[in-house]
């Protein structure tokens, strides 16, 4: 949908609202922003309160990171609920329960400042601007937690105003704005996009990228997704991302692979777009290419590294040094002879940081053990996988299916998985049984293959 038309007619709007009200240029004379707050929220014209809405944005715009951190506290100390104003109206409803009463008591409930971002929200840009602020403020959040209201209260409304009903499919091709694209190769944090002719390779025929885009962020893809049309799942990743790689007939391929995934705005971190996003995509591949019969992911392990190596070291629950310990017992003695006179745990961890010379086959039969391990330890006292890839897809009914060990072996696959790749699949059939059984009992769906090594796993304790 093009808005562009829009954006100027608001302009137009909020200008003659800021001669009705007497404005100065935003960011001269020291504008007082509690004020113009106040004045937004008591405000019921249609220009002024535009006028008003876009001076705040621009006055936060131009602000340094100090003055921003003060407009947060402002938010979380000036625009929240009057809990005295609550309890009053809650025992005027005690006495005597009405409707106007029990909707005057649903509206002082809601933090005032809620009321000002739907207000905000309706400046020129205001969306945009106000989904950078959120960045801001969880930048913010590391140092002063104190501020997880004023998130809360965006978040809740981020969910409903990038609710997927309000998000368009797109399908992303070499022909699609050149302002697009370019945000691909920005956006892209699983495989990096070296350049226009890896871009290029990765949008030809027997490749498909799609984004969820957002009315009111013209151009800007929330969150996008590579996928290569292929025959079989795919067990390595760099064939897929090959620059020269011969293009394939799509209409020849029977398996789709989701190799990549990027969210791409901060700001709307922890609102869910990637589980409606897959089962989209699936649904138009389904609808392109009738041979399709298999959906499956090719995916990163991005903290399978840095776990193992904590740990080895104490660190994990549920991968303490001892269940570490005998979830490698089979290969006491060939890791004994490579390591002699240390742990089990810690000569395994060298062999996979390919510290010592292993055989390619007790290389590949240790990270699967462990690997399949971690995904199947639960964080903490959650039920699930310590993985967070691994929850994304699980959640959303995949089934883990396959282990690759010798998936990726670029540097940054080796830093953060010692080069392992995981292959969840996607059958429409399982999804919602799969969903409930991970979500309500914490049980991970598994292929046949990967339930009979887990069996051995299960026995580790």
């Amino acid at each position: 949908m093009n808005t562009v038309w829009l954006k100027p007619l608001l302009d137009s709007i909020a200008d003659r609202g800021r001669e009705l009200l007497g404005l100065r240029e935003a960011g001269r004379g020291g504008l007082d922003c509690e004020a113009l707050c106040e004045a937004l929220l008591g405000e019921r014209g249609a220009a002024s309160s535009l006028a008003l809405a876009r001076e705040i944005l621009t006055s936060y715009q131009a602000m340094e990171y100090t003055d921003r951190l003060s407009f947060f506290h402002l938010l979380l100390k000036q625009f929240g609920i009057d809990v005295s104003a609550v309890e009053e109206v809650a025992r005027m409803c005690r006495e005597e329960e009405t409707p106007q009463r029990l909707r005057q008591l649903i509206t002082l409930a809601e933090p005032r400042r809620q009321e000002l971002f739907r207000r905000l929200n309706t400046a020129p840009g205001g969306t945009a601007i106000l989904v950078q602020l959120r960045s801001d403020l969880l930048q913010a959040l590391k140092a002063h937690p104190e501020l997880t209201p004023v998130d809360d209260d965006l978040k809740h409304l981020f969910r409903s105003w990038f609710n997927p009903g309000f998000l368009q499919l797109e399908r992303i091709d070499w022909d699609s704005p050149a302002r697009v694209l370019e945000k691909l190769i920005a956006y892209e944090s699983v495989h990096e996009i070296r350049g226009w002719n890896d871009l290029r390779r990765r949008l030809v025929n027997d490749r498909r990228c799609f984004a969820f885009f957002h009315p009111a962020l013209e151009g800007e893809p929330l969150i996008f997704v590579e996928v290569a049309l292929v025959r079989g799942i795919a067990e390595q990743v760099q064939p897929l991302l090959d620059p020269d790689a011969l293009e394939a007939d799509p209409a020849e391929a029977d398996t789709a692979i989701f190799y990549s995934i990027n969210n791409t705005q901060t700001g709307l971190r922890g609102i869910s777009f990637g589980d409606f996003l897959i089962k989209r995509v699936v649904q138009a591949l389904s609808d392109e290419l009738p041979k399709l019969k298999t959906f499956a992911t090719l995916s990163p392990l991005p903290r399978f590294a840095q776990t193992l190596e904590a740990a080895v070291a104490g660190e994990i629950a549920g991968l303490e040094p001892e269940r570490l310990e005998q979830l490698l017992a089979e290969f006491v003695e060939p890791l004994q002879r490579h390591m002699p006179n240390t742990s089990r745990a810690a000569a395994a961890l060298a062999l996979v940081r390919r510290e010592q010379a292993a055989d390619t086959e007790l290389l590949g039969a240790i990270l699967q053990r462990l690997a399949l391990a971690y995904l199947t330890t639960p964080a903490g006292m959650r039920s699930g996988s310590l993985d967070p890839v691994a929850r994304f897809h699980l959640t959303n009914g995949a089934r883990l299916e396959r282990i690759n060990v010798f998936a990726d072996s670029s540097d940054r696959g080796q830093a953060q998985a010692f080069g392992v790749m995981v292959n969840y699949l996607y059958d429409p059939d399982e999804l919602v049984a799969n969903h409930e059984r991970f979500v309500q009992h914490g049980e991970i769906p598994l292929s046949k293959v990967l339930a009979k090594e887990y069996k051995k796993i299960s026995e580790a304790t």
